[in-house]
């Protein structure tokens, strides 16, 4: 192992994580069908913590924007589901510490969902056909770096990255996913001032705002680990990318060309998507305390239709965007600020603001986007 590699595992906590031993998959402690998989089971392998070790949210609680506002810095990252008129933020302060929180949002079984060592944050409906419907937890194990849940009803172990039951009863299902886009605190509150935020009350005494995964951003260090391939040479491994799926593969935009362009805007077997960059989001996965984290930005996709009118965007040097088709001035969150179409909304497509290794592992026919000018 290298020099630098053992001086990043001395100084972070968890480090020994990376030291663990894999250990082989146990039946003694799984009422799991292990005779049914869809990937060899000695790539999952021991992270550390026990089944639900990393404990998920049950019975979350949910507080104003104004009350969160007295914990969460302007800069810190957030995921925001809208279920109907209804918006609920889940800090990533506190995924961070449980991974996992299984809820109800206008009387939809949801699950959000945050993988810190592959920057995955991902919500999915937990209901199957019929009336069943799934809660889920840790199972202390990963797979290509990547966070396996298990389901409480059959314990089927389910890849978080793509929702895909890998071992169990369920194997070879898919859960759907559900938009959760990524946002600045400062972003979200201001969009959603009527939003419900995930409490830190969730019955675990954890130090919420606190990053026990200090530099893990910065680092190769990670990859000497959990991740036992070679990853995708294409991006660095540890960039962050705006990724949208399509059919067997999907598409990527780096955040480093996001950065110099603001956006992006393809259409892929006849789906049109436009992406929304902006700075102002930190890195939860940098400095100790979440708030002071590297700006990383946030990268948002959406549908570009209102009304059925298809719409084509341009990167304005103030910041916003505007659509060619009105002139109106457009947000990072979606929502039109002032011209003919002010007061609409675009709607969120599902995508990540992935690590690059941690997606292309998936979903290894990927595009990477090469971004044309686009400014106004």
């Amino acid at each position: 192992m290298r020099c630098s590699t053992m001086r990043w595992l001395a100084r972070n906590w968890w480090g020994w994580l990376l030291a663990v031993v894999a250990t082989p998959v146990s039946a003694q402690e799984w009422r799991t069908d292990f005779s049914r998989h869809i990937v060899p089971l000695d790539e999952i392998v021991s992270g550390g913590p026990p089944r639900d070790g990393i404990p998920p949210i049950d019975r979350p609680r949910f507080v104003s924007v104004a009350d969160a506002n007295r914990w969460l810095g302007a800069r810190e990252p957030v995921a925001v589901v809208r279920v109907s008129a209804r918006t609920r933020i889940y800090p990533i302060q506190i995924l961070m510490w449980h991974e996992i929180v299984n809820d109800v949002v206008a009387g939809q079984p949801i699950a959000v969902t945050f993988c810190p060592l592959c920057n995955t944050t991902i919500a999915f409906d937990r209901r199957l056909a019929g009336d069943t419907v799934l809660d889920f937890g840790t199972t202390g194990r990963l797979r290509h770096s990547d966070l396996v849940m298990y389901d409480r009803l059959t314990e089927t172990w389910w890849q978080q990255a793509s929702g895909e039951g890998l071992v169990g009863a369920l194997a070879g299902r898919r859960l759907r996913m559900i938009p959760a886009p990524v946002l600045a605190w400062r972003d979200a509150r201001d969009a959603y001032p009527d939003a419900e935020v995930l409490s830190r009350a969730t019955g675990a005494a954890r130090p919420y705002g606190q990053n026990p995964y200090v530099r893990y951003d910065s680092e190769r260090a990670p990859l000497a680990g959990f991740f036992r391939r070679q990853p995708d040479g294409r991006l660095p491994a540890m960039e962050r990318v705006v990724v949208v799926a399509h059919g067997s593969g999907g598409v990527a935009v780096p955040f480093t060309a996001l950065r110099d362009r603001r956006l992006a805007q393809w259409t892929r077997e006849g789906e049109r998507i436009v992406v929304f960059w902006a700075p102002g989001a930190a890195s939860a996965l940098d400095t100790r305390d979440i708030a002071q984290g590297a700006d990383v930005g946030a990268g948002v996709a959406y549908r570009p239709i209102v009304a059925d009118r298809a719409l084509t965007f341009c990167s304005h040097r103030d910041g916003t965007f505007r659509d060619r088709e009105t002139d109106s001035r457009w947000s990072i969150t979606g929502q039109a600020r002032d011209g003919p179409l002010a007061g609409r909304s675009l709607e969120p497509v599902v995508h990540g603001n992935h690590f690059w290794f941690a997606w292309s592992v998936f979903q290894p026919d990927t595009e990477v986007l090469q971004l044309p000018d686009a400014s106004c």
